[in-house]
């Protein structure tokens, strides 16, 4: 909380002081003239006056002249311009963001700004602090049913103002106590209106049925392709070491399915030896051989579980079965999990042979590096969509781990999470011998993903002051009505995003807010509410809106819509729609400064990082041209723009650079007993990086430790234990646990950015002038290559296309 605590002189100051200088002008400048935003600051340039005439935010930016405008430490979002009262009660940015701190009072000021206006949210991430409440009457605006918050205003001590609707409501008589203080007649202090970030436990009102159990259901590839890779064996090992760890209570149920060109169930009931095997070689018409014993009690059947996982990896080894009929397990899936919901993990390895669902390959390598046409970015089936839609309306999610080493049309099996609700994981040439830090990513992903919280049969709903109104929605699930997202299961890594339009002039307010309320049943099988509300200004000049962009927001929605745009129309009006973004708003902005020099690209501080931005997305998996990409990686790349939250979206858009040889204590920081070095941000130039060094990139799912060739040996044998530069050996993905100094700083600081990732980040050791360190390259997004700009030539670029 503490950067916060520079509150911005109150505007009555700003006016007294602009008086003055107006004065002053008048003595120097001649004739009376409206200075312009840089006359001003040029003028006033040698007066040091205490308080500037406007927020650093809007600071004017020369690009082509400032070559050094990433800052040195990580970017922290913009802190609405409220009140401290009601900055102390908003929301906080982890969770709930909007690419406008200042929102424009009518559509017409949104449009000339040229800026996009949308949220960000994280509604289900872990919380260290959350405050539970407990009571029979969850207080509720009548009219729009928004919860009670921080931001409503009570007219007395028994009514209260909506602030979505603005209609008056009753306070209840129960709410009148407040078990906190435990006091009578002072409902403005109780914990929903005191946190901007709540959870209800919700009454029987807010169930349609009984809340379900976890059940979770692992449908798993066994082709010769499967076997071959080896995954099996990592799985089952994982799920040994965590069942004890999966979210649930004693109602818990789980089953397994396997696969091949037919499906295998496994009967687990309690009271049987050993696990049976049923196998349905009908793939035109799948029906379940036992219905009622296929998916069991965790505990009751818990030893007949373990033999299962301990005998499937071996029980394929010398299979033959090429074909691989995922359409059919699919179907037989959504058929045993119907009754009650719950979770689907799938495990495929390869594009899907037999039965309804099959796919032929679509990519053709030639065309990988190809300049404008990409093609494929869509299904080429609907089959695995409305399986989706299917498995959603029965409160199931369906989860996708891809482990392949060839094109499996990813864009195609994507569907079956996408409108579930589910996740995908991705492990391209997988396996578990040839790829050791693939197999090792499984592991600690599939750790995660046993063992985070689970929220089972959910819905959210994203609530907004009248005279706005919400129209795109993006991230995993199936949109039930205008504004209520159908979510079969919710998870702690699930990122959303919401475009939004002003409908209604909002001349009326000088506020807003936005309200989202995640209504979900835990895994111990309570129904509970999480509500999240953010309170942000309303302004009426063109300078407000641009003094309060979220940068970082703004471009996560840009790489959203840009998504859909490369499906619904090409890859290269995606990319051209991200180029006018910048065009459009730096012209916009330029319009707005009198006098402003046509040879100068100029930006307000807050939008001096959207160029660099919005060039480390055009070179960015998904969107890149001229590289040769596979298209199942490019489609990947999507997928997680679409369902990543900011904070891990920005670091694959736009990495983070540090030299860590020479890591100090200045400036670190303390966490559980462990000092963590700060090193300053590097920009991603390979001109930052020497020869003496190293450096460690932050790309989010992966680490590379870059070692210059002229490194020093000191370091070398500290931190990654060989005794200089040549001994490092070319594929080296750990570092080792050294008693120097020099190693417990490096390890402390990569621990410390590993900690809370939803993906465990691979981390590669790339030595200077490897064949390896490409892949490293081209994550430098401000040099050039064959296909792209640097970021100097972008900006270039920018400016011919604003003086057109």
């Amino acid at each position: 909380g503490s950067r916060h605590s520079t509150t911005e002189p109150p505007r009555c100051l700003y006016i007294s002081l602009l008086k003055s200088q107006f004065i002053f002008f008048l003595h120097y400048s001649g004739p009376l003239q409206y200075p312009g935003m840089n006359q001003l600051s040029s003028s006033l340039g040698g007066l040091s006056l205490q308080s500037s005439p406007q927020p650093e935010s809007l600071r004017p930016v020369n690009l082509t002249q400032e070559r050094n405008i990433l800052p040195m430490a990580p970017v922290w979002p913009p802190v609405p311009n409220l009140n401290l009262d009601l900055k102390k009660l908003n929301c906080s940015p982890d969770s709930f963001r909007c690419t406008l701190t200042n929102i424009p009072q009518t559509q017409a000021l949104l449009n000339k700004a040229k800026l996009p206006l949308g949220l960000l949210l994280h509604p289900f991430r872990d919380l260290t602090q959350l405050p539970v409440i407990t009571s029979n009457t969850i207080v509720r605006c009548r009219s729009c049913r928004t919860y009670i918050n921080p931001f409503v205003s009570f007219i007395d001590q028994r009514r209260w103002k909506c602030n979505l609707c603005y209609r008056v409501n009753d306070v209840p008589e129960e709410f009148m106590y407040n078990p906190v203080t435990r006091s009578y007649g002072e409902p403005h202090k109780r914990p929903e209106v005191q946190n901007s970030t709540v959870e209800f436990i919700a009454s029987s009102d807010y169930m349609l049925r009984p809340p379900q159990p976890a059940v979770y259901l692992f449908v798993l590839d066994v082709s010769h392709n499967a076997v071959e890779a080896g995954y099996l064996t990592i799985l089952c090992q994982s799920l040994l070491e965590n069942l004890d760890k999966l979210p649930g209570d004693s109602r818990t149920r789980i089953g397994f399915m396997t696969f091949d060109s037919t499906i295998h169930f496994y009967n687990l009931q309690e009271g049987l030896s050993q696990p049976q095997m049923l196998i349905v070689s009908d793939i035109d018409d799948v029906f379940l051989p036992t219905p009622d014993s296929l998916l069991v009690n965790l505990y009751e059947s818990k030893e007949l579980i373990k033999d299962l996982l301990n005998a499937l990896p071996n029980m394929f080894t010398n299979t033959r079965e090429t074909h691989s009929a995922l359409g059919p397990a699919l179907q037989a899936a959504f058929k045993l999990m119907s009754p009650t919901g719950g979770r689907v993990s799938v495990f495929q390895t390869q594009l899907p042979s037999l039965g309804a669902g099959l796919l032929q390959s679509r990519e053709d390598p030639n065309q990988r590096s190809s300049t404008k046409v990409v093609q494929h970015l869509g299904p080429a089936t609907d089959f695995y969509k409305k399986l989706a839609l299917d498995c959603s309306g029965q409160q199931t999610a369906v989860d996708l781990f891809l482990l392949s080493s060839q094109y499996s049309d990813l864009a195609s099996l994507a569907c079956m999470s996408k409108y579930s609700a589910g996740c995908i994981y991705y492990y391209p040439s997988f396996h578990f011998t040839h790829n050791p830090s693939q197999a090792e990513k499984l592991q600690k992903d599939l750790k995660r993903y046993l063992t985070r919280k689970i929220g089972f049969e959910a819905v959210m709903r994203i609530r907004c002051t009248k005279g706005l109104s919400m129209h795109t929605f993006h991230g995993n699930f199936f949109v039930r009505s205008t504004d209520l997202l159908s979510l079969a299961n919710i998870n702690p890594d699930a990122g959303f995003a919401v475009q939004l339009s002003i409908e209604e002039n909002l001349t009326d307010t000088s506020l807003v807010c936005f309200q989202t309320a995640l209504l979900y049943t835990s895994s111990k099988g309570e129904r509970r509410i999480r509500v999240h509300t953010l309170c942000l200004p309303v302004v009426s000049s063109l300078a407000d809106v641009y003094a309060g962009v979220d940068v970082q927001a703004a471009i996560c929605l840009l790489a959203n819509m840009a998504v859909d745009r490369s499906i619904s129309s090409s890859l290269s009006d995606a990319r051209d729609a991200l180029v006018n973004a910048v065009v459009d708003s730096l012209s916009a902005y330029g319009s707005t400064v009198s006098n402003l020099q046509h040879s100068a690209l100029i930006a307000p501080s807050s939008l001096k990082l959207f160029p660099l931005y919005v060039l480390a997305l055009l070179k960015q998996k998904a969107f890149r041209t001229g590289t040769s990409t596979r298209l199942d990686d490019r489609v990947y790349a999507m997928c997680q723009i679409k369902c990543q939250p900011l904070v891990h979206l920005m670091k694959m858009i736009h990495p983070n650079l540090y030299r860590i040889d020479r890591l100090t204590d200045e400036g670190a920081i303390h966490v559980n007993d462990r000092v963590v070095p700060q090193p300053p941000l590097q920009k991603l130039s390979a001109e930052k990086l020497t020869r003496e060094g190293a450096f460690l990139m932050d790309c989010g799912s992966v680490f590379y430790i870059w070692i210059g060739k002229s490194c020093d040996n000191n370091f070398i044998e500290d931190v990654l234990g060989y005794p200089n530069f040549a001994s490092i050996p070319q594929k080296m993905t750990h570092l080792p646990e050294l008693d120097t100094l020099s190693s417990e700083r490096a390890r402390s600081f990569i621990t410390w950015l590993r900690d809370n990732r939803p993906l465990s980040p691979i981390l590669h050791v790339v030595k200077d002038e490897s064949p390896a360190k490409t892949e490293f390259f081209q994550h430098l997004i401000e040099d050039r290559t064959e296909a792209a700009f640097s970021y100097y030539e972008f900006l270039l670029h920018i400016q011919q296309q604003i003086c057109k």
